[in-house]
Formats: C-alpha cells, sequence, structure tokens
C-alpha cells in the first residue's frame, strides 16, 4: 500500500475537507503533516493561537488511528524531505492565496491542489469581459451569480496511518506560546481554538444570527460570530459557515468580503504592501513613531481608539466597526502609514489573515481599488455616540474613564482642566478638527 502526505496549512480541521477527501480516495495510507514555517506565521498572536490548534488537530487524527508529523523549516525543502522519507506517490493540500505560499506550490513535485480558503474560486469570478473586479458589490453579485458553495461534508471516520511513521518535532519544543511575560495566560478563557471551538462558536452565535444585520456595528453587545480566527486558520470551512444560516444576508455578505479579499491578494499580490492606488505613494504620510507608540499602547487621549487597542491587547481581537475607527485616525488623523497599522495588527491579532488585513487597511485610508474615500474621516466621538451610545465598551476597555457621565465619556477633554486631572488619562494626541483638516491638506496637495 503506498503512502500520500496530507499537508495541513491553513486548513487545521477534518471536516469539509476536499483536499484531505481526495488523499482519503488515492487508496493508501495518509501521512498528516504539518510544516511551521515562521515567514508564514505574521505574529506572535497568531502563534498562540497555532500551537493550541494544531495540538486540538493532533488529537482529533489520534482519535481517527493517525496523527500529525510536525516539522519545522522552509515549506519547500521539509516537504521535499518528507516525500523521500515516506516515499510518497503524491502530497495533498488545500490551494492558499499567499503570493510565497503560490511560488513555493509552483516548484513542490507531486503537490495536488484541492480546494481553496476562500467560498469562491477566485480564478473563475471575471466581469463580463473578463476582467478583473476591482469593486466589492459587482464581485459579491458575480460570486451570488455563481453556482453555491457545496454543502460541507462530514469528517472521516478513519484516517489509515503508515506501516513507519517518519519522525516527527514536539509541538512545545517549538516554543510558540509566550512565557515570562506571558501575555495570553488568561486567553484559554476567552477562546477555544480548533475545529471544537469552531463548532461551538458557530452555536454561539446561532440565537444572535437573526439580529447580526443590526448589532453586528455595536462593540457594546455581543452581536458578532467571533469565527474570524477560526476561518483564518481554516478550522471551519467558509462553506460550513455559509450553509449554517443561509438567512442571514448580512453575515453572508461578510464571508463574501472575506473572499473579496482573496481574490484581490489572488490577482494583485502587491495588495500587502503596496497602495493599490499608486498616486497615495505621494501623500504627504508622517513619520510619528512617538504617535505610532501611543496608538499601539491605547493611550492616544481619545477613548474609543484608545478601548479598541486595549481590546485587541487584552483579547488578541477587536470589534470590527471599532477597527474602522482605530484605523482612520491613524492613517488620517496622525496621518502614519496604513502599513505600520497592518504590521501592527497582523502581530497582535489572532485573525491575522494577510489579505483581509491589507485589504482592511487600504480601505481605511483610502488607497485600495476598493476603499472608503480618504476625505471621509471618522470622528471618533460621532462613531462612539452612534455605536456606543451608553459608553458600556469604553468604560470596559478605559477603566479611567468609567466614573464619568455618558454625555461626555466619548470627549473627556470636554471636562475642566481640575477634573480631567484626576482621571489619569492623557490629553488627546491632536485636536480632531485640526487632524483632519491638515489630513485634507495632504490628499488636496497629492492630488
Amino acid at each position: 500500500m503506498s503512502n500520500v502526505i496530507y499537508w495541513f496549512r491553513q486548513d487545521l480541521r477534518l471536516a469539509d475537507l476536499p483536499a484531505l477527501e481526495s488523499a482519503l480516495n488515492a487508496g493508501g495510507a495518509v501521512v498528516p503533516v504539518y510544516i511551521y514555517d515562521e515567514s508564514m506565521v505574521p505574529g506572535a498572536a497568531s502563534r498562540w493561537w497555532l500551537h493550541h490548534s494544531l495540538k486540538a488537530l493532533d488529537q482529533s487524527l489520534r482519535s481517527r488511528g493517525s496523527r500529525l508529523i510536525l516539522r519545522r523549516g522552509g515549506w519547500a525543502q521539509q516537504i521535499e524531505i518528507l516525500r523521500r522519507q515516506t516515499d510518497a506517490a503524491a502530497i495533498f493540500a488545500t490551494k492558499l492565496h499567499e503570493p510565497a505560499a503560490r511560488t513555493i506550490d509552483r516548484t513542490t513535485q507531486g503537490l495536488r491542489l484541492i480546494g481553496s480558503a476562500a467560498l469562491f474560486n477566485p480564478d473563475l469570478i471575471h466581469s463580463q469581459t473578463g476582467t478583473v473586479y476591482s469593486v466589492y458589490t459587482p464581485f459579491a453579485r458575480a460570486c451570488l451569480a455563481a453556482p453555491k458553495p457545496p454543502a460541507p461534508s462530514p469528517a472521516p471516520h478513519h484516517i489509515p496511518p503508515p506501516a513507519v511513521w517518519p519522525q516527527s518535532d514536539t509541538l512545545s519544543d517549538w516554543n510558540l506560546c509566550p512565557h515570562a511575560p506571558n501575555w495570553a495566560s488568561h486567553w484559554p478563557e476567552i477562546w477555544q481554538p480548533g475545529e471544537d471551538g469552531a463548532t461551538a462558536s458557530l452555536a454561539t452565535f446561532h440565537p444572535i444570527a437573526d439580529h447580526y444585520a443590526q448589532d453586528r456595528d455595536r462593540p457594546d453587545r455581543p452581536g458578532t460570530s467571533r469565527l474570524s480566527p477560526h476561518l483564518h486558520w481554516g478550522e471551519i470551512s467558509p462553506n460550513t459557515a455559509w450553509h449554517a444560516y443561509p438567512s442571514a444576508e448580512a453575515f453572508q455578505r461578510e464571508l463574501l468580503w472575506r473572499d473579496f479579499a482573496l481574490y484581490l491578494l489572488w490577482h494583485r499580490p502587491e495588495l500587502l504592501t503596496r497602495c493599490l492606488r499608486p498616486e497615495f505613494d505621494q501623500l504627504a504620510w508622517r513619520e510619528d513613531p512617538a504617535g505610532l507608540a501611543a496608538w499601539q499602547q491605547g493611550r492616544t487621549g481619545v477613548p474609543m481608539v484608545d478601548a479598541g487597542m486595549r481590546e485587541l491587547w487584552h483579547t488578541g481581537f477587536m470589534h470590527n466597526r471599532v477597527r474602522m475607527i482605530v484605523a482612520s485616525f491613524l492613517t488620517k488623523h496622525l496621518l502614519i502609514r496604513w502599513q505600520q497599522g497592518a504590521v501592527w495588527f497582523l502581530d497582535t491579532l489572532l485573525d491575522a489573515d494577510p489579505a483581509a488585513n491589507a485589504t482592511n487597511w487600504q480601505w481605511a485610508a483610502g488607497c485600495g481599488v476598493e476603499a472608503q474615500p480618504f476625505f471621509r474621516i471618522f470622528n471618533p466621538i460621532t462613531q462612539g455616540q452612534k455605536f456606543d451610545p451608553g459608553g458600556d465598551y469604553v468604560r470596559r476597555w478605559v477603566p479611567e474613564l468609567r466614573g464619568l457621565p455618558t454625555k461626555i465619556i466619548h470627549a473627556p477633554w470636554m471636562l475642566s482642566p481640575l477634573e480631567r486631572a484626576t482621571l489619569n488619562y492623557p490629553p488627546p494626541l491632536i485636536d480632531l478638527a485640526e487632524g483632519r483638516a491638515r489630513a485634507l491638506s495632504a490628499f488636496g496637495a497629492m492630488r
């Protein structure tokens, strides 16, 4: 009986995994493999999640008569070593969209790519003239007109093991989790990485899915699915999420926005580092290390911005509406390049997906092909008053302001100097009106 390799990458699950089904249908023993290439895992928060997700995946495999082989090093080198050591007739994997992965995939001997992390194959979605979409709405319309995503398939009951297992690293030796100081010590109370955790999150979302359209912009309410880390690591397929709530159109549109980001990366790989609207390279961006550090630490003096940045540091997550607010503040009020914010998010977000991260930052900065116009600058006061009207979100993450009345909690600088001195909270980095005027002036000069 010949061996085949199943190469896990960003599909750390067993259910609804077409590439794994193809590996099993090949008729031989299956050697499940994960290769840890540090260049392919963006940040410290992602590494914490990866550790626990791989542990959960190995347990699932062992319950089916198999196990997960771990190797560390460059993908191309390690997969070739494993192919030779196992005498594998083929290597099965799910298609990835990142440029580095595509380069490796083109040169890997015996690799068979089946399925992808997207709902819709990016090679098959084109405009009527055959061009690549650069705007979300017609892209989404084309996806909805295409054949529907297939219904999810169950996990296999048994995975035939090889006669001899290749050597494996030990997961703990990779040191993916932080030590002293262990800033993630409380995360197991918040998150459950792994396929079971994804299933649990999907079930938790069930009673609030019907109100998603109304509540998804409210950071003071539990109105979102919190599935993004599970989707990024492939612990749940987008097909499964799509079919779970067929009547929740707003939720499906968010899944399609995720697809759009993967689609843009597939066709425009420069998305990760360069403005897709090149004229924005000429904008008078500012180098402001002190301002960047204050933003990272949640010490800007602007409550909605600081609440979001502190939520991120404490939980590895940030509400989507607040992500837009903090990104607008960094790129427009502070005029700091979007790439610097994107790097911080890649390091601190548990759902740090390169495609979605770059697409969303370029949207916020106004420099992407599908972007909010630069002259639309979020006012964090009015955003807070609209989406955190009772101030509950700010009070949770900025405890210095808990005692303030609701009418002033989003603008504490309106207090008297004596009252402000008792808060132990910094003044705003910049007057919001002055920051807006400066951004518009820079935008006008660029044009």
